[in-house]
């Protein structure tokens, strides 16, 4: 495997980017990675990695670069998640989006990168990035999957569920059973507009789990539904990268 970690400029700055990809029979197909609240660390590094292995072409940006944030002390004590939470508040997919340009570029000027169809993929709060990459950018981006996102259906006009209607290829939502973040009616609702709106995916509820079940790292960790999941994630790229 091929790995770098990468200072790529965006018009705010430059997001540290994690770039891993098989070191024969390329160029690979690309997946852009969203991270999740917590930050880029070695537990997601490692989900890049599991990618990769699979022959893809994988991209983990830092999306806190604009407050110079690399990585996160971690989020058990109350002072640290009130610092995540602000963190996590303070971008939002307008943000994301332009820094997904900037990624674009990048891609576009490595020999190594494939340049047909992308994946992207993103956890927590990040499912309405690579949701929105795939309508934002639907001649590049043609398969999304968000796993237990939050914010699935809001008011906004590029809220999860309106953007699921821009893709030109397949989303697929991965919803934790219980999940404080995206409540069963939540998803719900979700399923409603995809299925009334003829959305080529799928809204799938893991039973019994909660947020953050694919973490291995985390307390929700659940091994048969994190390996559901990337069952489902791997399915869904092999049909449409």
């Amino acid at each position: 495997m091929i790995e770098q970690t990468l200072d790529i400029p965006t018009p705010h700055g430059a997001t540290t980017t994690f770039i891993v990809h098989p070191e024969r029979n390329g160029p690979h197909p690309v997946i852009l990675f969203y991270m999740d609240a917590p930050a880029i660390r070695e537990e997601l590094r490692d989900m890049a990695r599991r990618l990769a292995s699979c022959g893809y072409y994988v991209v983990l940006p830092n999306l806190y670069y604009r407050a110079g944030v690399l990585e996160l002390a971690g989020f058990a004590t109350e002072e640290e998640r009130k610092t995540m939470f602000d963190l996590m508040g303070s971008i939002n997919i307008d943000l994301i989006m332009s820094d997904t340009k900037a990624l674009l570029a990048h891609i576009d000027s490595d020999p190594a990168a494939g340049k047909g169809p992308m994946g992207a993929v993103g956890y927590c709060m990040s499912g309405q990035y690579a949701i929105n990459a795939a309508a934002y950018y639907p001649d590049k981006v043609k398969a999304a999957a968000s796993i237990y996102g939050v914010s699935l259906v809001t008011d906004a006009h590029d809220s999860p569920h309106l953007a699921a209607q821009k893709v030109q290829g397949e989303v697929y939502f991965a919803c934790a059973e219980i999940d404080p973040y995206a409540p069963l009616e939540m998803v719900e609702a979700l399923a409603q507009s995809v299925t009334a709106n003829q959305v080529k995916g799928e809204v799938e509820i893991y039973p019994g789990v909660h947020h953050g079940f694919a973490f291995p790292q985390r307390a929700a960790y659940d091994k048969p539904a994190a390996e559901r999941h990337w069952e489902r994630l791997l399915a869904l790229f092999k049909r449409n990268l």
